[in-house]
Parts: structure tokens; C-alpha cells; sequence
């Protein structure tokens, strides 16, 4: 429990040494708040944008963005990565057309989806989800890959069927490694949002980002940042506290906090 809290308050302290820099910093150079806003104007903007309701209803859009793109870009990433590993003439004839697709930037294409798509939800929720997609995807292929040999000779001495082999075997082994691209996806699946915001909406985090850089408000973009930020690591946070429920016989101190 102690070393758990000092884990805790270290964080806690070094978030707080930052900003004291920071403000210190801005005070003592006298730097314009439109370059560089103190912490305390960005903390007064963050409670403003609170108490009037201007960040919800932005707020609330961009984490339906993200959820419901997460969602299915993890669900897409399962079953493809699942077929490939599983079924080599698709790791020959698919793969490759996929990883191709990755590497288009998304920020290139995001126009093409809000024509095809509009300016509501549905373009976000399509390009987050794509985001997700590719490293859930490979983390699933590498995780079906990784199973111990010995483990599948023997399963299949003893007269395991594919399906219990699966079920026993591949999917456990693969779990620790689906997790890591879980939690790559979850911070993707912000940054897919808000991209999408970014080239065409009319409500979101994104939007109001821009909105408020159009009248110069830099502290408010920074305290939507924030936000951001916060739903960032809320996100990561679930998918490690799942991983630690989950995956329950690989354990790390990082697993520690979250229990």
C-alpha cells in the first residue's frame, strides 16, 4: 500500500514541479499569453468552459466519437487479425492490401470520409475506428504466432480439436500481447476524433479547438487539451485495468496501481 502511494505522490509531485515552472517561467519573462498561457489563466479558462456548459455538449460528441470508433476499430482489429493468423492464404492475398491502407495518412483522407459520410458523427466514428484498427490488428497476428510449440504439439498429441486449441491455447498466449495494442488503439482513438474534427464537424473537441484559436482564446485551447487529455488517459486507464483483470497470470508493478 505505501509503495503504491509513493508511486502515486511522485507523480502527483512532478506534475506539480512542472507547472510551478511553467508559471514561473511566464511570470519572470513576461510571456505573451498568446504564445505561452500560465497554468493558472489555463485553470481559470478550464473552470469557465465548466460552469457555463460551452464544453459539453462538445465534449460529450467527441467521447461518442471515440468509444463508439474504438469499439469498432478493436472489433474489426479482432476478427481480421484472428482470420490471418488463422488462415494463411489471407495473410498472402489480404496483408499486404491492409498495411497498404495504413499507410495512407488519415489526416490525407479525412476529407474524403466527411464528403462520403458528412459532418456529423458518422465521419469521426469511421476514421477513429480506422485509426484503432491496423495496431489491434498486428498485436492479434503476433499474439496467434506467439504460442509455444511444445504447448502445441502436445495439445495436438493428446487430440485437441482447432477450436479447443484455440480456445486453450492461442487466445490466452495472444492476450497480453492484444492488450498492448489495445492500449496503443485507446490513445489513437483520440487523436482519429479529433482529426476528424478537425476537417469537418459542427459540434466536438476538436471544432471548439478551432473555434477558439479563430478568436485567439489560447488559454481555452489549452484548457480543451486538457480535456482531451483527460478522456486520453481514462481510456488507457480501462484498458490496463481490464489487461490486469484479464491476463490475471502476468503481472508488473504498473498492474499493481491499478488494483
Amino acid at each position: 500500500m505505501l509503495p503504491r502511494m509513493s508511486r502515486t505522490l511522485q507523480s502527483v509531485l512532478l506534475l506539480v514541479a512542472v507547472l510551478a515552472v511553467w508559471e514561473g517561467a511566464c511570470r519572470l519573462f513576461s510571456i505573451s499569453p498568446f504564445v505561452m498561457p500560465m497554468p493558472s489563466a489555463i485553470a481559470g479558462r478550464f473552470v469557465s468552459l465548466i460552469a457555463t456548459g460551452e464544453i459539453w455538449p462538445h465534449f460529450v460528441a467527441t467521447l461518442t466519437s471515440i468509444l463508439t470508433g474504438f469499439g469498432f476499430g478493436a472489433l474489426a482489429g479482432l476478427i481480421c487479425g484472428s482470420l490471418i493468423a488463422t488462415i494463411p492464404v489471407l495473410d498472402r492475398l489480404v496483408y499486404p492490401y491492409l498495411v497498404a491502407l495504413q499507410t495512407v495518412p488519415k489526416i490525407a483522407i479525412a476529407p474524403l470520409f466527411v464528403l462520403w459520410f458528412g459532418y456529423g458523427l458518422a465521419s469521426k466514428i469511421v476514421i477513429t475506428a480506422l485509426l484503432c484498427f491496423f495496431p489491434i490488428m498486428v498485436s492479434v497476428i503476433a499474439g496467434f504466432r506467439s504460442v509455444d510449440m511444445n504447448q502445441l504439439e502436445m495439445m495436438r498429441a493428446f487430440g485437441a480439436t482447432r477450436m479447443q486449441i484455440l480456445r486453450r491455447l492461442r487466445i490466452p498466449s495472444a492476450l497480453v500481447l492484444i492488450f498492448a495494442g489495445l492500449e496503443i488503439a485507446s490513445v489513437l482513438a483520440v487523436i482519429g476524433a479529433v482529426v476528424g474534427e478537425f476537417v469537418g464537424a459542427q459540434v466536438g473537441l476538436g471544432y471548439l479547438i478551432t473555434s477558439l484559436n479563430f478568436n485567439l482564446d489560447v488559454a481555452g485551447m489549452f484548457a480543451v487539451l486538457v480535456f482531451l487529455a483527460a478522456i486520453g488517459l481514462t481510456l488507457h486507464g480501462l484498458v490496463r485495468f481490464a489487461r490486469s483483470r484479464l491476463v490475471f497470470w502476468v503481472r508488473s508493478e504498473a498492474d499493481d496501481v491499478l488494483v
